[in-house]
């Protein structure tokens, strides 16, 4: 039976997008082929897409699948062919109806997790996990400010956040997309079209600010976000879908209260990646963190999925289905 993925041989918008018959070689050494039952949409695929983030052309696009393990290279210990497994910091391809991936990219699958589940949570699940537990572990107690409240990211923090006694501010850009929020966790959605959100914050905590801001929309907002903090808070810029932020000038931390900014990515928390994906999927298994699939596209109309969520049209994750 053929492969099919999305590959695109130059960048630009949505219709570079191509639904192409794929050759996939046998899996490598150290690698495994899983044939793909569910797909993660992310806003990192849009940044490839444009060439915001490089990747090498022609590519086939996509770095969160769920699947099945169908063959194993040379040297594989550690999985067997039936296994159901899910990866978020392999290479590059998982737009696509097989993949092969290195065998350490690869997390089980718990029975209480289904392939789409996994997939619609790994990476969002896995990025709320370092900045939470790691790029500010947060305490129980403390209050925290958290944009694109609604979006996959967003949904899962709320969730998690309340799990870890801590009171989330999120902020949204319609009333249906505040409303999902308070139901995921959040203490308080701010509407930022309409709302000053740092005026706000400053009102929700009596003055005082946050200790922390967790900033995906970038050059928006990002000026509006230290405004939120206490002095000595930190600013954790970690996306940029309204654009990057640009021509910093790093006076205004100190004018702001000895404010730091960092810019983290996931593939340097992934020395823990067993212990971030177990820890995610207990949480899914029992209950307290849902994925909330928003919609559903076939891998061929990727294009159509990435116009929803570059629009902000999308709530919660979205999965494409091979």
């Amino acid at each position: 039976m053929a492969d099919y993925g999305i590959r695109i041989h130059e960048t630009g918008g949505p219709e570079v997008l191509r639904y192409e018959e794929l050759e996939l070689p046998p899996p490598g050494r150290g690698e495994v082929r899983i044939r793909i039952t569910a797909i993660g949409l992310n806003f990192r695929d849009t940044y490839e897409r444009t060439g915001l983030y490089p990747m090498e052309l022609p590519g086939v696009l996509g770095s969160e699948a769920a699947g099945v393990v169908t063959e194993l290279g040379e040297g594989t210990t550690g999985l067997a062919v039936g296994d159901r497994v899910a990866h978020a910091t392999g290479p590059n391809g998982a737009y696509a109806t097989a993949q092969n991936v290195p065998a350490e990219s690869l997390v089980p699958i718990p029975d209480g997790v289904s392939d789409e589940a996994a997939a619609a949570v790994l990476l969002k699940g896995l990025t709320v996990w370092y900045l939470v537990r790691r790029t500010y572990p947060v305490r129980s107690g403390e209050t925290v400010v958290f944009h694109a409240a609604a979006g996959g990211v967003g949904l899962i923090a709320g969730q998690w956040l309340r799990h870890l006694g801590v009171r989330a501010i999120g902020t949204a850009g319609s009333a249906d997309k505040a409303k999902l929020a308070l139901e995921n966790g959040y203490s308080e959605v701010i509407a930022y079209r309409s709302e000053d959100v740092a005026a706000r914050v400053r009102e929700l905590t009596d003055g005082a600010g946050v200790p922390v801001v967790y900033d995906s929309v970038g050059a928006d907002t990002f000026e509006n976000s230290l405004d939120c903090l206490r002095p000595r808070g930190l600013m954790v810029s970690f996306g940029n879908s309204s654009g990057p932020v640009t021509g910093v000038n790093l006076g205004i931390l100190a004018s702001k209260g000895s404010l730091f900014v960092t810019r983290p990515t996931l593939k340097h928390y992934m020395g823990e990646l067993r212990t971030a994906a177990s820890e995610l999927f207990d949480l899914v298994s029992a209950g307290v963190i849902t994925p909330n699939i928003g919609a559903r596209f076939p891998l061929a109309d990727a294009a159509d999925a990435h116009r929803a969520l570059e629009s902000r049209a999308t709530i919660g994750a979205t999965v494409l289905q091979p």
